[in-house]
């Protein structure tokens, strides 16, 4: 069962696949900016992957006209990974093979958000990284947030090596990062259609400027003190 507000219909999606909303704590986005948002730059699904919840996913599923994933950013012991298509949260600082477990039990979709971030990325040595590819299903193949451009090469690479489906995502903690970064593909009703759907999918990719992350570090910090 989909956690999606719509099903199939022949429609052609721009989907962005990693959006923060004001539940993640480095990321100030009401939801109703959100969705105005996605309207002016004909984004009409989304992947809310707030870090350590979905209750933002869900509120805004119940709003949005569009379609919405409900998924969240989950913080193990070794690094980010994200549940998609979840019915419960999963909470942070967890091991990673409990994260995996955690995800499969609800027959959501595993994705590996900017796997190779050397800032962001997993902490796994390569063999490691191999074993956990043949669990997940989707790679995150381009992060707008990413400055560097070999992180995006290898997460192809190891998609294309397991057959993985690929998103791209503007990872947007601010308003002005929606609307870039999106995967044109045909509508699904349900995670097995996405993943056929993500398949025809025509990517289009523009990096952020690194300021963005300036900002962020100051919404942090503001909540922090």
């Amino acid at each position: 069962m989909a956690s999606a507000k719509t099903g199939g219909d022949g429609r052609l999606l721009r989907a962005d696949f990693h959006v923060h909303t004001a539940f993640s704590k480095d990321c100030e986005t009401p939801l109703e900016e959100l969705i105005s948002r996605c309207q002016e730059t004909n984004i009409n699904c989304i992947a809310v992957s707030d870090h350590g919840n979905i209750e933002g996913a869900l509120k805004i599923q119940s709003m949005a006209p569009f379609k919405v994933i409900i998924a969240e950013e989950i913080l193990t012991h070794s690094g980010e990974i994200m549940g998609m298509f979840l019915k419960e949260g999963i909470p942070s600082h967890i091991s990673l093979d409990e994260a995996v477990a955690r995800i499969k039990e609800q027959n959501a979709l595993i994705c590996l958000p900017h796997p190779y971030d050397p800032l962001r990325g997993l902490k796994l040595d390569a063999n490691q990284m191999e074993k956990l590819a043949g669990q997940v299903d989707i790679i995150e193949v381009f992060n707008a947030r990413s400055p560097f451009f070999k992180p995006a090469r290898q997460a192809r690479e190891l998609a294309l090596k397991h057959n993985l489906g690929e998103t791209v995502g503007s990872d947007a903690h601010h308003l002005k990062e929606i609307g870039h970064n999106y995967v044109e593909m045909p509508d699904f009703n349900g995670k097995d259609e996405f993943l056929e759907a993500l398949r025809e999918g025509k990517q289009t990719r523009h990096r952020s400027s690194v300021l963005v992350h300036f900002r962020t570090v100051w919404i942090k910090a503001k909540r922090l003190f």
